[in-house]
Order: structure tokens, then C-alpha cells, then sequence
């Protein structure tokens, strides 16, 4: 990507606004919808009427209470302004209403300057820090968000109780069932979901209805399938976009998603294992670094066709994997997923081909463009925005220091002898680790201004507050089973 000039940029930002105006008055549009999103990912809207939009809003931006909002601001700072981003408009496939969204970043009104804990403007400096490297121009990132699509979830928490009841019309559990409607089998087992043809495949239609909608917004997919697991899960690939822009994609696909499915009355989650005993939810993360349009990441007599640059920031994304995890694996949910089995990446090693490693580099293409490494370690209950960041300072840090990810480990390594397993750095086992190892190791995300002492200390005392402590404290259902004769 060459170098913008600011020329260049006004008249992209100028062309973007008239198309805005452009799509209100085509589209009669009824409502514009502000969206921005929180700091621990969550896609929060405000709507205005079309009239509301004018260049103002765009130069000034659109006032609400940042205090409200998690993670962002005291009741005794709570103003806070909207300021939408013309790039980002398309019209809502999904609304009854013609609605025209718009991705907004958050500015602070007393300083005018933007503000440090909106996850996207923390994605903008990681860009920008990027250049400033002159490491490369620019990263792109190709996100697999895997999710499950259910008939009912049922969850319910109080002092004197708790339970959840997943159901599915597809989960194998419902092989036997005798209803009121006929039972018609064709149901993937438990690890057999990856990825027979309808009828066992029951939502074909309903992935290709999320597909023409991310079409209609200007989102490029690549495939869909069904998953590994049983009960309706689902990948939905997209293809490879810089940094910010696929942050913002996966945004919308996420909504998009929940949204086909409710209209269709089922229900989508993005947990990373809502499941027992059956595969999990990750969003393997291939990453690339490119120079005036040219990869950088091949080397056609590397290892794996891989350059040295490429092996530098593999080893920052090992190095760094335990704190990395605090944003890439950020609920407690997230640590049910990464045990051993179920394919999940808890070894911090490297290897082509092999789906068992933290990091793993796709061979299905020998061609330069295609050559990028995929980290398995994430999950998409991560804030796309920070979760990118994160893992990009950590690469940079690599090939900052040449750090040496050591030799390749082209085995199952699920099945080594113990004594060799147990030489293997393994990914952390809770949470609180995760936390813990942010704490200790986050100066390579302070390079750059990209995140803040602020903006990490929040997260880490939040996240310990309203997950670690909350989960810890609670009787588990379980534990009824375990001890409650002995």
C-alpha cells in the first residue's frame, strides 16, 4: 500500500460524505444509527433521524453519557462525543426500518482529543505505529470467528441457584427424541460436524442468508462450512483486510449473525465453549505484513517458505502468548476451550501444517501473497480491535529484537511422551494467569502511545471485578454432584 498523501486523503474522506448524503436520499433512509464499540467489545448504537446527519455531525461529532457506557468514564466525566466515520456507512441488511449505520470513534469534548480506551482508535494508532516502524505499510488479518447457532438457550443465576439448558433441533443428544414432530435423524455426533452435506448440515440456508447480508454491507467471504462440533456450529470465513477495516468488519458480522438467526427464531452465540465434551469456539487469526504491495512474510528457501521477518514476529507471538492472552482469551469461558484435546492450541510452539500448534503456517498455496501465519490461540469473544493490536505489537516486538522462535515441531503433539510434552511452554490456564502475565510483560504494548497504562490498568482491574472474582466466588452446579454427600 503506498504512502497517502493528505491530498489524497481529503478527497477519499470527501468523496466518502457525499456518498453518505448520497445513500440517505437513495435509500430513504428513516433512521442513522451511531455505532461505536465499548471497550470489552460490545457494539453499542444510538439513532438519530436522517435530518440529525449533517456535516456537523461528521466535523463535531454526536454527544452521549460515556458513563453508561463500561469501561469508558465516571459519572462526573460522563460527556462524551460520537464522531462517525463516513468510510464505514452501508445500509442494514437486517432492520425493518431504512437504516443507514455508521462506526463512529469517541472523542473527549473538554480535550478534543480522542479518546484513550475506544478500542478502535487504539487500533488506528496500532496502524499508524506500524509505518512509523518502517517495518511495513501495512498488516492484514484474516479472522476465522467460529460460533454455534441454537434452538433455546436457557441460564439463570441467583443466591440459591444456577443452571443453563442448551437445546438444538441438530445437537446428537436429541437422537432419541420421541415429540410432536416426527424425529428425522440426520444429526452430526459429537466431534462430527466437520463437514457432511445437508440434511446433516441443517443450516446451510441459514449461513447463506449471513452471507448475502455481509455481500450486501461490502464484506468478502471466502467460504462457509459447518464446524466440528455437534448443535449448529458454524465458520463463516472473510477474507483478508487491513487492520481497522477488519476489526470493523467482524463488528458487523458478529451483529449480522445474531441477527439472521433471531429473524429465523434461533439464537447465536460466540461463547467459546457453551458445550461440554465437544469442540469449542476459537477466531484463528492469519496475519501477514506487506511493503509497497509485496509480502513480506515469504522466503521461497525458509523454512515453511517463510522470511526471517516472518520467524522474528511468530516469536513475538509466542513470547508474548500468556499476556497476548488477556485480549485474545478474555473471558473465563475462553480457558474451557484451551485444554488439551478438542484441537485446541495450548502449546506454544510453531509448525506448518499442524493444527495442534499456537502458531501454524498454511501451506494449501505455495504463491508469495498467501504466505502468513495463523495464530490458533484466540478467541471471538475478543474485542477484534485490541485483540489485533495486541498480537501486532507483539510480532513487531519480534522482529524489533530478532527473537528466535526456536525449531519447529512438525508432530502431534498431542501425542509425545510425557516427559517431552511437559518440556513444551503451554498457553495460560485461566483468566486469571492471563491477567497476571499482563500485569508482568506489557511494555511492548506501550510502544507508540498504542495502549495506555490506563487503558490496561482498567481492563485488568475490570476484568478481575466482573469475571474472575464473579466465577470464583459462585458455587459451580457441578460441584452439587461432587460433594454435597460427602
Amino acid at each position: 500500500m503506498a504512502h497517502v498523501t493528505r491530498a489524497a486523503r481529503e478527497r477519499r474522506a470527501a468523496a466518502a460524505l457525499a456518498r453518505v448524503f448520497e445513500l440517505v436520499e437513495r435509500e430513504r433512509v428513516e433512521v442513522v444509527d451511531l455505532r461505536f464499540t465499548d471497550l470489552f467489545g460490545q457494539l453499542q448504537h444510538l439513532s438519530i433521524p436522517p435530518e440529525e446527519l449533517d456535516g456537523n455531525a461528521f466535523r463535531k461529532g454526536v454527544g452521549f453519557d460515556g458513563s453508561s457506557i463500561r469501561g469508558f468514564q465516571e459519572i462526573h466525566e460522563s460527556d462524551m462525543l460520537l464522531v462517525p466515520d463516513p468510510e464505514t456507512a452501508f445500509v442494514d441488511p437486517v432492520t425493518e426500518e431504512a437504516t443507514l449505520a455508521l462506526l463512529c470513534d469517541v472523542r473527549d469534548p473538554v480535550t478534543g482529543e480522542w479518546f484513550s480506551r475506544d478500542p478502535r482508535y487504539v487500533a488506528r494508532k496500532a496502524e499508524q505505529y506500524l509505518v512509523e516502524t518502517g517495518i511495513a505499510e501495512v498488516s492484514y488479518w484474516g479472522p476465522e470467528a467460529e460460533f454455534f447457532v441454537f434452538d433455546s438457550i436457557r441460564f439463570q443465576i441467583d443466591e440459591r441457584s444456577s443452571s443453563y439448558v442448551i437445546d438444538s433441533e441438530e445437537g446428537i443428544w436429541n437422537s432419541g427424541l420421541d415429540g410432536e414432530r416426527p424425529n428425522l435423524g440426520y444429526r452430526p455426533q459429537f466431534k462430527g460436524g466437520y463437514f457432511p452435506a445437508p440434511p446433516t448440515d441443517s443450516l446451510q440456508s441459514l449461513r447463506t442468508e449471513v452471507v448475502r447480508a455481509l455481500r450486501q454491507v461490502g464484506i468478502r467471504v471466502e467460504a462457509h462450512h459447518h464446524e466440528v462440533a455437534t448443535a449448529g456450529q458454524c465458520e463463516i470465513d472473510l477474507r483478508y483486510a487491513p487492520l481497522v477495516k477488519q476489526a470493523d468488519q467482524l463488528q458487523t458480522y458478529k451483529y449480522l449473525i445474531k441477527n439472521v438467526a433471531r429473524r429465523r427464531g434461533k439464537t447465536a452465540t460466540f461463547m467459546p465453549k457453551p458445550l461440554f465434551g465437544d469442540n469449542g469456539c476459537g477466531m484463528h487469526c492469519h496475519q501477514s505484513l506487506w511493503q509497497d504491495g509485496q509480502p513480506l512474510f515469504y522466503d521461497s528457501e525458509g523454512y515453511a517458505q517463510l522470511s526471517p521477518m516472518a520467524l522474528h514476529y511468530a516469536a513475538g507471538l509466542l513470547a508474548h502468548s500468556p499476556a497476548l492472552l488477556a485480549f485474545c482469551a478474555p473471558t473465563t469461558n475462553s480457558y474451557r476451550r484451551l485444554i488439551p484435546g478438542f484441537e485446541a492450541p495450548v502449546n506454544l510452539v510453531y509448525s506448518q501444517r499442524n493444527r495442534s500448534a499456537a502458531v501454524r503456517v498454511p501451506m494449501y498455496f505455495p504463491d508469495p501473497v498467501a504466505k502468513r501465519l495463523e495464530y490458533r490461540c484466540p478467541d471471538p469473544t475478543a474485542n477484534a480491535y485490541l485483540a489485533f493490536s495486541a498480537m501486532l505489537m507483539a510480532g513487531l516486538d519480534g522482529i524489533e529484537r530478532g527473537l528466535d522462535p526456536g525449531a519447529p515441531m512438525d508432530v502431534d503433539l498431542y501425542e509425545l511422551a510425557p516427559e517431552e510434552l511437559a518440556a513444551v511452554r503451554k498457553t495460560p490456564g485461566s483468566l486469571e494467569e492471563a491477567l497476571a502475565a499482563l500485569e508482568d510483560d506489557r511494555e511492548f504494548l506501550l510502544r507508540g502511545g498504542v495502549f495506555t497504562e490506563d487503558l490496561l490498568a482498567t481492563w485488568i482491574a475490570t476484568k478481575r471485578e466482573h469475571d474472575v472474582a464473579a466465577v470464583r466466588t459462585r458455587p459451580h452446579p457441578y460441584e452439587f454432584f461432587l460433594y454435597y454427600d460427602a
